[in-house]
């Protein structure tokens, strides 16, 4: 087996994809059978940008189209994640350690029914908004650092409180 800190982290785009009121979309993925839910996300392929990513990852796991939503901001740092030793070797085909994260906030100019989850390769079983201060309680733990650094990261968009005043 190879050495697991020799192994590259996977480019990814994530979607913090609000509601008019402020509300976070989350979604339960289907291939887990805990009760986690996550935001859109997926890879970056070779040579694609970030932002083109995370508008096509949008689009193939919630079924919004980039006319339905506004970009608000990206996330000013790349955000890194490492799987549990137990998952390392069986997701991804082994390639990965984890995941290195460019992360946008969107806003969704349409109304829900802009939403369907039902795509052409499904990810989610159910999806629901959020409060922005849930997510890092709903995520799966080994994510929960990461979610909590986003919340501190689009905290003035999102009219979150400073948490680390000067």
């Amino acid at each position: 087996m190879k050495d697991l800190a020799s192994l590259p982290y996977r480019p990814c785009a994530g979607v913090m994809l609000l509601s008019r009121d402020g509300q976070v979309f989350v979604g339960q993925r289907l291939d887990s059978t805990l009760e986690a839910w996550q935001m859109p996300q997926g890879g970056i392929d070779p040579g694609e940008d970030a932002l083109e990513a995370a508008y096509r990852e949008l689009w193939e796991e919630t079924g919004v189209v980039r006319d339905a939503v506004e970009f608000v901001a990206e996330a000013p740092e790349e955000l890194r994640y490492d799987l549990p030793d137990d998952l390392i070797g069986k997701v991804w085909k082994g390639k990965w350690r984890g995941q290195r994260q460019r992360w946008f906030l969107f806003r969704l100019a349409a109304g829900d029914e802009a939403i369907d989850i039902e795509t052409a390769h499904p990810e989610f079983r159910a999806w629901r908004w959020i409060d922005p201060a849930e997510l890092p309680h709903v995520i799966v733990p080994f994510k929960r650092a990461l979610y909590a650094r986003l919340l501190e990261l689009f905290a003035d968009p999102l009219g979150l409180p400073d948490r680390n005043p000067a």
